[in-house]
C-alpha cells in the first residue's frame, strides 16, 4: 500500500513540474524595460474592411492592456513581418498604412518588412519596395534600436526571381556582428516572412512554409530571436516557439488560421477565416522574454510564456525535445460518456465532452474509429477543435457513415501537438442487425484493401 502511494505521489510530482507555459521564477517581479507587438499576415484587401480593422483592434487593445500597467505602461513598437497586403496594390497598401497610421501612438514605432508572395504579386520587386517606403516611410530593410535592444528587419530583394540576394545576407550578417558586439549578452530580434525550415510549427518541409537562406547566418547567433509569419499556422500551439543554437517564434496570423494534420498539408478548417491572433513581447533588463500569444476578436489571451535570456545559449527550455518531454496525454474526466444520435439511415451522430489538458498544453486532434463485430475499422476521422481562439467548445462532433450492420465499437481519443493520447472514451451503437457472416467477412476484406491502398498512396 505504501508503495502504490509513493508511485501516486512521484506521478503527481511529475505532473506538477512539466507545465511549462509559465515559469514562475522569471514570472515573479518581472519589469518591463522593453514592449511590443509582433504580429503578420494582416493581408488588407480592397474589397473588405476586416483585416485594416483588426490591426486597429489589435492596436487598441495592446495599447489599452499597456496603459492598465502601472509597472510599464508604453507600447515602444508594433512588428508585421510580412503579407501586409492582399494582392500587393497601391491602393491595399494605403488601406493598410491608415490602419496602421490612425490608430498608432507617436511614440509606438513600426517596423514592417514586405515578401515576395502577397505584398508582390501585383508590382515587380522593385516597385513594391518602393511603394512600401514611399507610402509608410520606412526602409524595407532595417536595423533600429529601440531602448538599448536591436531589431533588424529584411524584405524580399528588388530583384524578380531573386528571393533573398547576396548583398542582402552580406549586409544582414554585418548588421548582426554589430548588434551583438553592442549588446552581446541581449537578446537581438530579427524580423523576415518566411520561418526558417524545420524550426517552428509550419515550417518543416513536409508542411512546406520553410526557406533556408538564413540558416547558416543564424547558426552563429544564439542571441537571435527571430519573429516570421507566412504559414498562419496558430501561435499558441507550443510547437510555434523553437530553440535551438537560436530561437524562433512563429507569430500566427491575423487573417486566417492553418495546420498540418497526418498527410493532410495546409489545411483550411471551417471558420478559419474568422481567426486572428498576434504576440505582445516584453523584455526585461535581464533580456528574458514575457510572451502573450492573443485572439483579438474575442480581446483574450490564448497562451503565456516566459522565456530566459536567449542571449545564453544555456537557456534553451523550449527544445523540440524537451518540449516533448514535459508534455503528457491529455484525459477525459472520470465517467465521460458519448453520446450518440442517428441522422440517418447511413449516418450517426457521436458528441464527446471536451478533455483536459494534463501539461497546461492545448488539446490539438480528437480521433474516432468505428469497428464491426468482427474488429475491422469501419471508419477512422478526425476533429480539429478550436484551440487556437480564446472560445474552445465544452463537446467536440463527429459527423460518422458507412457503419456495418449490427454492433459498432465506437472509439474516441484526444491528441495534443506531440501525438500523446489520453485513454479511450468508447460506445457501441447497433445498426440494423441484420448482417450475416458472410457479410462480415466481405466488410472486413473491404476495409482491408482500402487499408492497403492507402497505405501504397503513402509510399509513392
Amino acid at each position: 500500500m505504501k508503495k502504490m502511494i509513493s508511485v501516486a505521489l512521484v506521478c503527481l510530482l511529475i505532473l506538477t513540474l512539466t507545465v511549462p507555459a509559465v515559469n514562475a521564477s522569471l514570472a515573479e517581479d518581472f519589469v518591463p524595460v522593453i514592449r511590443f507587438i509582433a504580429s503578420s499576415d494582416t493581408h488588407v484587401r480592397d474589397d473588405s474592411d476586416t483585416n485594416a480593422d483588426r490591426i486597429r483592434m489589435m492596436l487598441d487593445e495592446t495599447y489599452a492592456i499597456s496603459d492598465s500597467d502601472n509597472v510599464y505602461n508604453a507600447l515602444d513598437a508594433f512588428i508585421v513581418a510580412g503579407d501586409l497586403t492582399n494582392d500587393g496594390t497601391e491602393s491595399e497598401f494605403n488601406k493598410f498604412w491608415n490602419a496602421v497610421s490612425s490608430t498608432k501612438r507617436d511614440e509606438t514605432q513600426f517596423m514592417g518588412v514586405v515578401p515576395k508572395n502577397h505584398d508582390g504579386w501585383t508590382m515587380n520587386r522593385k516597385d513594391m519596395r518602393s511603394c512600401y517606403s514611399s507610402i509608410t516611410g520606412e526602409a524595407p530593410d532595417f536595423h533600429k534600436v529601440i531602448n538599448g535592444f536591436h531589431f533588424i528587419g529584411i524584405s524580399a530583394s528588388e530583384t524578380d526571381g531573386i528571393q533573398y540576394s547576396d548583398s542582402q545576407l552580406k549586409w544582414l550578417r554585418a548588421q548582426l556582428k554589430e548588434a551583438v558586439k553592442d549588446t552581446p549578452d541581449k537578446p537581438v530580434f530579427f524580423i523576415h516572412h518566411e520561418h526558417n525550415r524545420n524550426t517552428v510549427y509550419g515550417s518543416s518541409t513536409y508542411d512546406g512554409w520553410g526557406i533556408t537562406r538564413f540558416k547558416s547566418i543564424l547558426m552563429n547567433y544564439p542571441q537571435v530571436v527571430d519573429f516570421s509569419g507566412h504559414s498562419h499556422y496558430p501561435l499558441n500551439d507550443p510547437r510555434s516557439i523553437w530553440q535551438g543554437k537560436y530561437t524562433c517564434i512563429g507569430t500566427g496570423a491575423i487573417y486566417y488560421s492553418e495546420f498540418t494534420i497526418d498527410e493532410m498539408r495546409a489545411y483550411d478548417p471551417p471558420g478559419c477565416y474568422n481567426t486572428a491572433t498576434y504576440w505582445i513581447v516584453e523584455v526585461n533588463a535581464e533580456g528574458d522574454l514575457h510572451l502573450r500569444g492573443r485572439d483579438i476578436n474575442a480581446d483574450e489571451q490564448l497562451c503565456e510564456y516566459y522565456i530566459a535570456n536567449p542571449a545564453d545559449k544555456s537557456n534553451r527550455e523550449y527544445t523540440p525535445a524537451k518540449q516533448k518531454a514535459s508534455s503528457s496525454a491529455p484525459a477525459f474526466a472520470a465517467g465521460s460518456e458519448l453520446t450518440i444520435e442517428p441522422v440517418d439511415n447511413d449516418k450517426i451522430k457521436v458528441t464527446a465532452p471536451a478533455a483536459q489538458s494534463t501539461d497546461g498544453k492545448p488539446i490539438v486532434l480528437y480521433r474516432i474509429t468505428a469497428k464491426n463485430r468482427f474488429g475491422t475499422t469501419v471508419y477512422k476521422n478526425w476533429v480539429l477543435p478550436l484551440y487556437y481562439e480564446a472560445n474552445t467548445p465544452d463537446t467536440v462532433e463527429f459527423e460518422v457513415e458507412n457503419l456495418a450492420n449490427g454492433e459498432n465499437k465506437i472509439s474516441v481519443v484526444a491528441e495534443n501537438a506531440y501525438g500523446m493520447q489520453s485513454s479511450p472514451i468508447k460506445a457501441v451503437y447497433n445498426a440494423d442487425d441484420g448482417l450475416n457472416a458472410f457479410e462480415g467477412i466481405i466488410a472486413s476484406i473491404r476495409s482491408w484493401f482500402e487499408h492497403f491502398a492507402m497505405f501504397i498512396k503513402q509510399l509513392f
